[in-house]
């Protein structure tokens, strides 16, 4: 089963690129944790004109697991990065604690 990826980006189009970037990057996220079902993706610029304004937040659903990140950075790949990360933690510590 693949997790589904809804990513909305508010008040501007992301790229083709950007959405393969992300489902990419999170379809990852299923080696530490099995059965997410769903990962939903918010892009938003929070200070026009600004470098680290591109704010990503990730809510990833499984059974019995739901779990959110938000990162802000230069670029929404960086921020994508980074938000996976803490959720590929959080993944990890729950798994652990269920065994």
């Amino acid at each position: 089963m693949t997790m589904e990826v809804k990513i909305q980006a508010i008040k501007f189009d992301a790229s083709e690129r950007l959405h393969e970037f992300i489902t990419k990057r999170l379809n990852k996220l299923d080696r530490f944790y099995e059965g997410i079902e769903l990962a939903e993706v918010t892009l938003k610029v929070v200070k026009p004109e600004t470098s680290d304004n591109k704010e990503v937040g990730i809510k990833i659903i499984a059974p019995q697991v739901d779990i959110f990140a938000s990162k802000i950075s230069d670029t929404f790949e960086q921020s994508t990065d980074e938000c996976a990360e803490a959720l590929q933690k959080q993944l990890i510590k729950i798994k652990k604690k269920k065994q």
